[in-house]
């Protein structure tokens, strides 16, 4: 009898299509009816979104996306298209397909995919360090959703984060260090991560523990003062409380104290995408120098460098490897 085959299936957030306004709509309509991106009764907030969100907001994320768009597409595209290759270079026997929680390519897509070749184990990989309900959760979720619909369905692997992988850290490390290099030490290095509402924290979500985890463990391993190393919290949504401290009102501030130089790297981002290179290579940077700075440096995500492709191999021959 033939050894079940393994698969592995990337996950990343998703893109527009194009950075135009109805291709944003569209996209923007799938990740915000997502329940658990926006956990409010559809009857209130269906209305909203379609209503107010949508006409309002899509125009002006579009051109923001303008901004950073490449002539390959979009940067989160183009860098976990490069994530996924770069993989399966590593396991030339091993399946390996990329699919996005909302857009193109579509999870569905990937599944059946990695299905039609004959994948039996499926090892599932959500492109987030840190675990949330509203990223790896709604890919566990829409991954579920498929498998209903089948007579037949793979066993699963699920690796739910790596926030205090030896790897990641060391790949972090390494970018950081490289950006000391280049730029010199800075005054501050903010570790800006994504934000969540208060509430998911407080009814369960590990996210904030695992955003502190990864901070502890760099602090551990670099080379500079523990006490110019900052968490912070960028791209919050609403009107409720998310968590502190933000991003934004950190540069502000920091900026108008008298603090002259900054680096800044996002460690809950795989790739590089409308979060990094438009609100905090860009937006960010503005209220930094406004507000009296004088050098901003912002450390790219970890992409498709080679260690970072070596923690997710390392993270499936744990799988694969094992007796």
């Amino acid at each position: 009898m033939n050894e079940a085959k393994y698969g592995v299936l990337l996950v990343n957030l998703g893109t527009p299509d194009a950075p135009k306004t109805d291709a944003v709509r569209r996209y923007l309509a799938q990740f915000l009816s997502d329940p658990r991106v926006v956990d409010v009764s559809p009857l209130i907030w269906k209305p909203i979104l379609y209503g107010v969100v949508l006409p309002f907001r899509s125009p002006k994320v579009a051109k923001l996306y303008q901004q950073i768009w490449t002539k390959d597409g979009s940067p989160l595209l183009v860098y976990s298209r490069a994530q996924e290759k770069a993989l399966a270079e590593r396991f030339p026997d091993i399946p390996v397909e990329l699919g996005m929680s909302y857009g193109q390519p579509s999870l569905e897509s990937a599944l059946s995919r990695l299905l039609d070749k004959g994948v039996e184990k499926l090892i599932l990989l959500p492109l987030y360090p840190q675990y949330s309900c509203s990223t790896s959760g709604a890919v566990f979720d829409g991954v579920s959703d498929l498998f209903k619909v089948r007579r037949t369905i793979p066993s699963l692997n699920f690796i739910r984060s790596y926030a205090d992988n030896p790897l990641y850290i060391k790949a972090l490390v390494n970018s950081i260090e490289k950006s000391f290099q280049e730029h010199g030490k800075p005054d501050r290095l903010v570790l800006s991560f994504h934000g969540v509402p208060e509430r998911f924290v407080k009814t369960g979500d590990i996210y904030y523990d695992e955003c502190c985890l990864t901070t502890k463990k760099l602090k551990e391993q670099l080379d500079y003062p523990e006490a110019q190393i900052m968490l912070t919290f960028q791209s919050r949504f609403g009107r409720e409380p998310w968590l502190t401290p933000y991003t934004d009102k950190t540069m502000e501030k920091l900026g108008s104290e008298g603090v002259e130089h900054v680096q800044v790297i996002c460690p809950g981002f795989s790739s590089d995408c409308l979060e990094t290179l438009e609100e905090i290579n860009g937006q960010n940077r503005e209220f930094f120098l406004h507000g009296g700075g004088k050098k901003y440096e912002y450390i790219p995500a970890l992409n498709d460098n080679s260690d970072h492709i070596d923690l997710f191999e390392a993270l499936i021959r744990e799988i694969t490897d094992a007796k």
